[in-house]
């Protein structure tokens, strides 16, 4: 049986739900009222799960989640209040809170809630005694992360948490700056799991107005003019496997508060129609900013970010681990050869210094994007500080300028970089669009604008 520790001031609150834990024969119950007992208790014994209130004499539920941070007691906690305060929700996340809930709350959701606490418990019980020396060569599906290189101890342990996470079917969180990876870790974690042979549908929700977004993820009907054709949404695209949304901050709020209700109960409706269908996906979502800051207050919902910010994970920037830069340049270099024929062996010493102390604004992806235009700018062997364009040698040699500065509008200087690339490319679009990380329509529209 699970034990589970009940705190609440409310004597009939805690008889309530004493007597209806106990009557699922799952779970062994353990109740205080007196709020000042607890620190005590939580020191001589062991829970799986605890439900706290927060408001509470003496000894509130805050200060009881900062005690069990200072203490390193490390028990999945559900809040369980009468203030319906989101804000207050966040806080409490913050601090540790697995979930949030207000009273009065469903009995079969609140089964469902402990449960998932439970599990996510057990997974940084797992994570944590996994945390020392660790190796690739101690995650149980390396094959999954291979395109991943690192030799980093912090990375090989995000790689271990995103595994385990992989096991659950709870929806997680990933953030990080532009180009860390966070669609590569979502697929990771989609090839660790249990619907790694179903599908994984990846969409960016910056790509998309918010109308469109809407249809698109939920799908729609025709509508009374005939104007709005039926069509298929992501939910159903996706069904039976792993949905992931990038800038999910990009996302109208009433959209939003729809996704929430999908995670929460697996139904949702097309636009235009009142038919509840059933949906089952695993979600993952990505954004480039951290939503818990109060810049995101009024545009991003706060009831579905504590949802997310249960299951998170942050990527860091590639220039707080730069004895990785060598080991992802090579990758990224064997990727390129492979696709191009090209015979290059590798990098000279020197470039592979002058990459390590570069700060990539645009991480990962910028690095992936250096290595191929060398390699289109390099006539030998080896790939060498000659071998990188003049835009790049500016950013990454020290004192290094390629003339005098002219001033010139954006646009001029966009129009520069594609006719650039475009010789770098032999004339191919297709390699310049990659390159330039624009899609081939932007870059007909760049190319005639140069004409």
């Amino acid at each position: 049986m699970k034990r589970i520790l009940i705190v609440d001031d409310d004597v009939a609150v805690t008889n309530y739900f004493m007597v209806f834990l106990m009557q699922t024969e799952v779970f062994e119950t353990t109740v205080i009222n007196d709020s000042r007992k607890v620190e005590e208790l939580l020191e001589a014994e062991h829970f799986d799960v605890i439900m706290l209130d927060l408001d509470m004499p003496n000894v509130s539920g805050m200060d009881i989640l900062g005690m069990m941070n200072t203490k390193g007691i490390n028990i999945p906690v559900v809040i369980l209040t009468g203030v319906n305060d989101v804000d207050l929700a966040v806080k409490s996340m913050k601090r540790g809170a697995f979930d949030y809930l207000t009273k009065p709350v469903d009995d079969e959701y609140l089964l469902e809630v402990l449960n998932n606490a439970i599990e996510h418990g057990v997974l940084n019980s797992t994570i944590n005694m996994l945390s020392e020396a660790p190796s690739r060569e101690d995650l149980d599906n390396k094959a999954a992360f291979e395109h991943l290189p690192t030799r980093d101890t912090a990375i090989i342990l995000l790689f271990r948490q995103a595994e385990q996470m992989a096991e659950g079917d709870l929806s997680i969180f990933i953030w990080g700056e532009r180009g860390t990876g966070k669609e590569s870790l979502a697929r990771a974690i989609h090839n660790s799991s249990p619907r790694v042979n179903k599908p994984f549908i990846a969409v960016d929700s910056a790509s998309h107005s918010p109308e469109e977004f809407s249809s698109e993820l939920f799908g729609r009907v025709r509508d009374w003019s005939g104007k709005s054709k039926e069509m298929s949404g992501f939910l159903e695209t996706a069904s039976e496997g792993t949905l992931f949304i990038d800038n999910i901050d990009n996302m109208s709020l009433p959209v939003q508060v729809r996704l929430k209700r999908v995670i929460q109960t697996n139904e949702y409706y097309r636009n235009n129609s009142t038919e509840i269908l059933k949906c089952n996906v695993r979600f993952i979502v990505a954004s480039t900013h951290d939503l818990t800051s109060s810049r995101y207050r009024d545009s991003f919902s706060r009831d579905l970010l504590y949802h997310l910010m249960v299951n998170s994970i942050r990527i860091p920037p590639l220039r707080d681990r730069a004895d990785d830069i060598p080991l992802i340049a090579e990758y990224f270099l064997k990727e390129e050869v492979e696709r191009t024929g090209r015979k290059i062996i590798g990098f000279s010493d020197e470039l592979l210094e002058l990459l390590k102390q570069y700060n990539y604004p645009d991480n990962v992806q910028e690095l992936k994007n250096i290595i191929a235009c060398a390699l289109v700018n390099t006539d030998g062997e080896i790939l060498n500080k000659e071998s990188l364009s003049p835009y790049v040698r500016e950013r990454i040699i020290p004192g290094e300028k390629s003339g005098d500065f002219i001033p010139m509008k954006l646009h001029d200087k966009i129009i520069d970089q594609v006719i650039e690339t475009m010789e770098y490319c032999g004339g191919e679009k297709k390699d310049a669009a990659r390159l330039l990380d624009i899609d081939m329509e932007r870059l007909d529209k760049l190319i005639e604008d140069a004409k």
